[in-house]
């Protein structure tokens, strides 16, 4: 069986999959990591394409805060709405749409 179609096939035949908890990991307004937790507990995490690291350093360094606590203490986890999904589809989804929204 294909994984994409894992989670409509199991609500086809009765069994639900509980939401997916997502979090992801921003610098200031730049997004760098994604973390999909499963209701069981089960994490599985995603960089985000090199393009976000390069830009948090760039401005860092605009902002002098490159190797300073300052740099680290810029760190927060945001909470998103909880998906549906296989945790690696959920993963998928969301680094699209971040990655969407810089092009846009």
């Amino acid at each position: 069986m294909h994984v994409k179609s894992w989670p409509s096939t199991l609500r086809a035949s009765g069994i639900t999959l509980a939401p997916m908890q997502v979090r992801v990991l921003y610098w200031q307004e730049i997004p760098s990591l994604i973390r999909v937790t499963a209701d069981d507990g089960t994490q599985v995490s995603r960089q985000l394409p090199d393009w976000y690291q390069q830009e948090i350093d760039r401005v860092a360094m605009e902002q002098g805060l490159v190797g300073s606590d300052a740099y680290l203490e810029q760190f927060g986890w945001r909470e998103l709405e909880p998906r549906d999904g296989a945790p690696n589809d959920v993963l998928d989804a969301v680094e699209s749409e971040l990655v969407a929204t810089r092009r846009a």
